[in-house]
């Protein structure tokens, strides 16, 4: 007998999260830790749990993920993409109202490559006339 799961990718700069969400009591895992030991910040806490709450479906099911790359805030904007497109797999129905609070968008804003001659990607070194 399977268990019934639904899977969702959230992606942000550089962090990747893979969200499985089954029906449960409203466990929130991440990375083997529960949610409040992994992000130490509540504005981190209450991304990841946005579409949850959105869609009022906190304390109905469990999600499970596993998140890798980038720093704490690019990882909870991973996991708030995931969770929401889980969702969807889930509930067709729960698409317009997650669509409208801009879950479902990849944010596209990434760290800009260095360049040859520059310090970082626009810094260049210190200008001497001399």
């Amino acid at each position: 007998m399977a268990i019934e799961q639904y899977r969702g990718t959230g992606r942000r700069k550089k962090s990747i999260a893979q969200v499985r969400i089954l029906p449960g009591s409203g466990k929130f895992i991440v990375n083997d830790k529960e949610l409040a030991e992994y992000f130490n910040f509540e504005n981190l806490r209450a991304a990841a749990l946005a579409p949850l709450t959105l869609t009022e479906t906190e304390g109905q099911v469990d999600v499970i993920v596993r998140v890798k790359g980038g720093g704490y805030t690019g990882q909870a904007g991973a996991i708030r993409h995931g969770v929401a497109r889980a969702l969807i797999e889930m509930d067709e129905e729960l698409r317009p109202a997650l669509k409208r609070a801009g879950y479902l968008t990849r944010d596209p804003r990434m760290k800009e490559r260095y360049k040859y001659g520059l310090k970082k990607a626009r810094k260049s070194p210190q200008f001497s006339k001399r």
